[in-house]
């Protein structure tokens, strides 16, 4: 757990599946993530956090309010499973918020919090990648201090050759 002036960063709940699936649905959230998202597969990916972090002692964690314990979205640290990409293997930097949390400065502070734990526990470089009209996501990582890497863009493997969301720029931030 991870604890910030206004957040919670903490593992998932049973009780975290149906705004998760809520957030997933919202093809607003999911915009440049692909198409929309149904429960069970919001379910397929809490379990694999929940792998993670038993592994790995990290994971995406639930983004919660402090005050209020509303189910903000997550952010956090995981290992990139992108076979073929030039950051397979790395830790990746992630974070998704649910429309309502937009615009708050949410994604900011947990992902300064997520980066410094991430380094805290021995992490040398910690990668973040979005496609290039996410113009936000990219945003938050040069405000992170994040470094962009054309070097290690690449092309989505899961994604169709023709699909608009195959191309992802990257980004990196080393221990300081």
């Amino acid at each position: 757990m991870i604890e910030t002036a206004r957040l919670v960063l903490r593992e998932w709940r049973q009780s975290d599946h149906e705004p998760f699936a809520a957030m997933l649905a919202d093809p607003a959230v999911m915009r440049f993530l692909g198409p929309p998202q149904d429960r069970a597969t919001a379910d397929f990916h809490v379990g694999r956090q929940t792998a993670h972090l038993d592994t790995h002692g990290f994971t995406f964690w639930v983004v919660e309010g402090r005050e209020d314990a509303a189910f903000l979205g997550f952010c956090g640290l995981r290992h990139v499973e992108l076979p073929g990409a030039p950051i397979n293997d790395e830790v990746e930097i992630g974070w998704r918020l649910r429309r309502t949390a937009w615009g708050s400065g949410y994604a900011h502070e947990a992902a300064t919090a997520s980066l410094a734990d991430g380094f805290a526990k021995g992490l040398h470089r910690i990668v973040a990648y979005t496609v290039a009209a996410n113009a936000r996501s990219w945003g938050l990582m040069e405000r992170l201090g994040m470094i962009r890497r054309p070097d290690l863009d690449f092309d989505h493997p899961r994604l169709a050759a023709d699909d608009p969301l195959r191309p992802h720029i990257v980004y990196t931030a080393e221990r300081p």
